[in-house]
């Protein structure tokens, strides 16, 4: 049964289609968000600069700006449940890549491996946004899409938390050792496990996908007709949702992928790399609270204006850390048991606790941009929605700005004007967004009305 020969969308189909599409979410979140500690062992396996170690997320962000368009045109000839398929397929190839380079020692091996990597998460991206934002009612898609998202906050705070636990686990990690060539081996050896076991995981639901092919049809919309990507780029709200989703991907990234090292700091807390990977976990613990509170608060309040808040928030915050850059940390006074780990008490938890926060903000930001997007955009929906995941490749750039903004002022607090800039967008897409004209998620959407 094709996708564009479907008309209907049984009840059963739908539901099983959601908690699939759901799981993707998940598992997209689960594979990025292990970059974090990843970029912490790189920079510590193979001796590497900030902007070096933030080639990790070059390498893997890129891929959204590369395949996109490409993805998209996939998706409008091939269908919804294929795409997914070889999205899946291609994390996989990407894992096993990973282990290659890890048993080779070359980080440029690494790096290609994440853009392949990428690349199967940008289809799934392409696919599941759109999906799950056209199952129901058109004025309910920001909660679908939130509610989703809130699964892939927790996707990302599992990625965190057991990157930091198995990625993170060794002499080398320990400050100012001595790093020897076996130290080197261990901790590769530990990436090569960890790839391992998602390859294999992915490998097992890849099949699980294919046997309920059929649902997932049943549930998406329509396609089978080839549609040109870039005619996204006649519609203005397309071009000026994309810049939105470019520049609070890159900031969220940013600030996610140098988290780490920044909470680790003697001037912040102080602590060893495996302790302050697992503090990281709350970044995306406090997103995933946020998707699930604004997903009950969207049923109530405005997307636009929520939008708004979560932009405020995540500027003030920002700004808290940039303000604090010269805090001279007092001494501790005990120990702060916070469940995942324990910290120091010490003046220096409020730039800390600032920046763990921010996640709480970022949390709905990405999936209400995206339906706002798309219920403003002129352009198809899979167009659109190429488009809006292309500008995902933000996540490759913020975050060379903030290691260079670092590398020029020598503080790492500075960095996060880089983050601050893309929100301050963020709060002007919002207030734009609430006199433009709306439409239904559908592909032949030409006009809003």
């Amino acid at each position: 049964m094709s996708e564009s020969q479907t008309a209907t969308k049984p009840v059963g189909g739908l539901a099983l289609a959601v908690v699939y599409v759901t799981t993707l979410f998940f598992i997209w979140a689960l594979v990025t968000n292990l970059l974090d500690p990843l970029l912490k062992t790189m920079k510590t396996v193979f001796t590497l600069t900030p902007v070096q170690a933030n080639l990790t997320g070059f390498a893997f962000f890129i891929a959204y700006g590369v395949m996109s368009l490409p993805s998209a045109a996939f998706l409008s000839k091939l269908g919804y449940a294929n795409s997914v398929m070889v999205g899946l397929a291609g994390i996989v190839i990407g894992c096993f890549m990973a282990i290659a380079a890890a048993h080779m020692h070359v980080y440029t091996i690494f790096l290609i491996a994440l853009f392949v990597m990428a690349s199967g998460v940008t289809l799934l991206q392409v696919a599941a946004n759109p999906l799950i934002a056209s199952m129901g009612k058109p004025e309910d898609s920001a909660f679908r899409l939130n509610l989703s998202q809130s699964f892939n906050s927790l996707g990302a705070a599992c990625g965190l938390f057991f990157g930091a636990k198995f990625l993170l686990n060794g002499e080398i990690f320990d400050k100012d050792v001595v790093i020897t060539d076996v130290m080197r081996e261990e901790a590769l050896g530990f990436v090569s496990n960890v790839y391992l076991a998602i390859g294999c995981a992915l490998v097992a639901f890849i099949l699980a996908i294919y046997l309920v092919r059929h649902k997932i049809t049943a549930a998406a919309p329509k396609t089978g007709k080839l549609v040109l990507p870039f005619v996204a780029l006649t519609s203005k709200w397309a071009n000026l949702g994309s810049l939105g989703i470019f520049l609070y991907v890159g900031a969220e990234v940013a600030i996610s992928l140098n988290l780490l090292l920044f909470l680790e700091q003697k001037n912040i807390l102080n602590i060893e790399a495996q302790s302050a990977g697992q503090l990281t976990t709350f970044y995306m613990l406090f997103a995933m609270i946020g998707r699930f509170t604004g997903s009950a608060l969207l049923r109530f309040i405005k997307d636009y204006y929520l939008l708004t808040f979560v932009a405020l928030g995540a500027i003030a915050l920002s700004l808290v850390v940039i303000l604090t850059k010269d805090l001279v940390p007092s001494q501790p006074t005990g120990m702060l048991n916070v469940v995942l780990t324990s910290v120091p008490l010490t003046t220096g938890l409020i730039p800390a606790a600032a920046a763990l926060l921010i996640g709480l903000f970022n949390s709905i930001m990405f999936p209400t941009i995206f339906t706002l997007t798309l219920q403003r955009s002129s352009a198809p929906t899979s167009a659109t929605s190429g488009l809006l995941c292309m500008a995902i490749v933000g996540g490759a750039f913020l975050p060379l700005a903030f290691a260079k903004i670092q590398e020029m002022t020598g503080s790492m607090s500075l960095g996060f004007i880089a983050p601050l800039l893309c929100y301050v967008y963020v709060l002007w897409f919002a207030i734009a967004a609430k006199k433009a004209p709306t439409h239904a998620i559908e592909e032949g959407v030409s006009t809003g009305h």
